[in-house]
């Protein structure tokens, strides 16, 4: 049984995963378990539903439970390999899986979006660079601890390639190379210039990102997203110190904020002496006329803190982000973060280096993005083609997904379930919206990075026939 304390200086919402957490470590909800509904716990424990959500969503992501369409949320098995012990109470314990009658490895199209097929990664030139890295002439480069602030070489590199194709004005002191979107926050947040810990967050939004905030203790005030960006009338009437947007391509809804808005909003952070954190993380991939310029180009005011990653058009698996602060952070950064080493592997960083000093990543790009392009537009032509009006889409024109909205009263559940009964995986769009009753529970997500180009059409029928028939 949970126990809360309402006078604790700990949000209830890490109360209630503290908790969870530690019964499934100790093997007092075994392996398989459904634990309670979101709904049925809230009002056990008389407390908002978000509230509970937020804690699911944290043990979801650390991998401590999993969602299961029509199931719920059970519970993990993989976490107790790390305790012997552990792993043989839950054993001892253990009830059968909740069945969902659908296995990954029966998926037979997926739909997965944030990833591309492994295919895509240029494995050959890799190891080309790597080999050149470990040459005799250079090898003694790698074996040093290196600079917290990532590697000066691949510095130089990212500050020519993003003054060329997003415009980013920035020198190689600037920029922080870290292992992923999470750990440039992580960093950020120690560098919060302001008492009061206010975020505001794009309503939806990408839950990574809202997980470390409510982790370090922050109010979040969600603002609506309109057809250009993040709703500027409620930002500014907010107490926000702090923005996380992506005005280029926003995740999930795909909104793109035209340059009027860019200045208005640059000027609410140089008003109220704000900041905004910039995140471009798929700005490689636009289908209709050139990339947008990132807002930090049009930044008088160091007001932007621009945030970007390699996970998109190389590989998830390489953990390699990187993050531009504005030179007057820079100060606080050095004193915070000194006798810190920086997360990514110095190797990675030096193949990656060499691989863009040798024109090899702006040829990549370019190759990726002709290859998802075509993946774009026979999914759109597909979608509109089976399913005409049945359907909304937001977010093409750019980037690895699109949202799919359904306008005839089918629910995310019971899509998905239909989905994986034809052994198709879509993805659920309910994880991005931090209030719940903002989101009518009628919208999936579709990637095309991991799906083939003669696979879409025949996908996309078969869905068409298992959600309209």
């Amino acid at each position: 049984m949970l126990h809360i304390e309402h006078k604790s200086k700990k949000p209830i919402y890490q109360q209630i995963y503290e908790q969870l957490k530690q019964d499934i470590l100790e093997g007092k909800i075994p392996v398989g378990t459904r634990i309670t509904s979101t709904r049925a716990l809230a009002k056990e424990l008389n407390i908002g539903r978000n509230t509970v959500e937020n804690s699911y969503a944290q043990l979801a992501l650390e991998g401590y439970i999993t969602s299961k369409a029509g199931s719920g949320y059970v519970v993990n098995n993989t976490q107790f390999d790390l305790d012997q012990s552990v792993t043989k109470r839950v054993t001892m314990n253990k009830v059968p899986m909740a069945a969902s009658g659908h296995k990954t490895q029966n998926i037979r199209y997926s739909f997965q979006y944030g990833s591309l097929d492994a295919a895509s990664f240029p494995y050959k030139l890799w190891r080309q660079c790597m080999t050149e890295v470990l040459d005799g002439q250079h090898a003694q480069k790698v074996h040093r601890e290196g600079d917290v602030q990532g590697d000066r070489d691949l510095r130089i590199q990212l500050m020519k390639y993003l003054y060329l194709s997003r415009g980013v004005n920035c020198k190689p002191e600037q920029i922080i190379i870290c292992s992923g979107t999470q750990s440039a926050l992580e960093i950020l947040i120690r560098l919060f210039p302001y008492g009061e810990k206010k975020v505001a967050l794009e309503e939806p939004c990408y839950n990574g990102v809202s997980v470390i905030f409510q982790r370090n203790e922050f109010e979040i005030l969600s603002i609506p997203v309109h057809e250009d960006g993040i709703g500027l009338t409620e930002l500014v009437t907010s107490p926000a110190r702090i923005v996380y947007i992506a005005p280029s391509h926003q995740f999930p809804m795909g909104a793109v904020m035209p340059i009027h808005k860019r200045m208005e909003m640059l000027r609410w952070a140089q008003e109220y002496d704000n900041l905004i954190i910039e995140d471009d993380y798929d700005s490689e991939f636009r289908y209709n006329g050139r990339p947008i310029p990132a807002l930090q180009s049009i930044d008088r005011y160091e007001r932007v803190v621009y945030v970007g990653t390699f996970s998109k058009a190389l590989s998830p698996g390489l953990r390699m982000a990187y993050m531009i602060l504005p030179t007057w952070l820079l100060s606080a950064y050095q004193e915070r973060f000194i006798g810190y080493q920086c997360t990514v592997p110095l190797i990675e960083q030096k193949i990656l280096a060499r691989f863009m000093a040798d024109g090899h990543w702006e040829k990549h790009v370019r190759r990726l993005c002709l290859s998802q392009k075509k993946k774009h537009d026979i999914l759109i032509h597909a979608i509109h083609q089976n399913m005409g009006s049945k359907v909304r889409i937001y977010g093409h024109q750019a980037g690895l997904h699109i949202l799919l909205e359904f306008l005839d009263g089918q629910q995310e559940d019971e899509l998905i379930r239909k989905a994986l009964e034809c052994k198709i995986k879509v993805c659920a769009a309910s994880p991005f919206w931090l209030n719940k009753r903002n989101y009518k529970n009628n919208a999936l997500i579709l990637g095309y990075g991991m799906i083939s180009e003669t696979d879409i059409p025949k996908a996309v029928e078969i869905l068409s026939r298992a959600w309209f028939s």
